[in-house]
């Protein structure tokens, strides 16, 4: 392993939870707001979060096919699978269900440790939970 890439991976997910405090992605009623489309107070200013996201995102992309291997990796770590099946459709409804009750989703919950908040703590270790379940009791099985 290259020994630069523990501090790049720091420095990246430093800058992806600043981001994600800046634009408001860690408050939960942000969020909420912004998922409450038919109540009338509709918060759409995470539509510009969405949109830098993009800005940045195609242009990295493009850069990766150009490359054949990552600069600090041997090979790129890229989903194999692409199919769109049950199991991937109903972890996307979990998901959402969860990022719409509660306001966050992974990245900007574990960015939300930093306030010491126990609604925080409780959402990410349910969410740590989770993940674990998924690890020893689903991902093993075969399908």
């Amino acid at each position: 392993m290259n020994a630069a890439r523990p501090a790049v991976a720091l420095v990246a997910g430093a800058i992806f939870g600043f981001g994600l405090s800046l634009s408001g992605m860690v408050d939960p009623a942000r969020v909420l707001g912004f998922l409450d489309i038919a109540s009338g107070h509709w918060d759409p200013s995470l539509m510009f979060v969405l949109g830098g996201a993009v800005l940045v995102t195609v242009p990295g992309m493009m850069i990766q096919r150009g490359m054949v291997k990552p600069v600090l990796d041997r090979r790129f770590h890229l989903p194999e699978k692409t199919a769109i099946d049950a199991p991937l459709l109903f972890g996307s409804a979990l998901f959402g269900i969860g990022w719409g009750l509660a306001g966050f989703c992974p990245g900007p919950a574990i960015s939300a440790l930093a306030t010491g908040s126990l609604p925080v703590v409780l959402f990410v270790a349910a969410m740590a939970a989770g993940m674990i379940l998924h690890d020893r009791f689903l991902s093993a099985s075969p399908r």
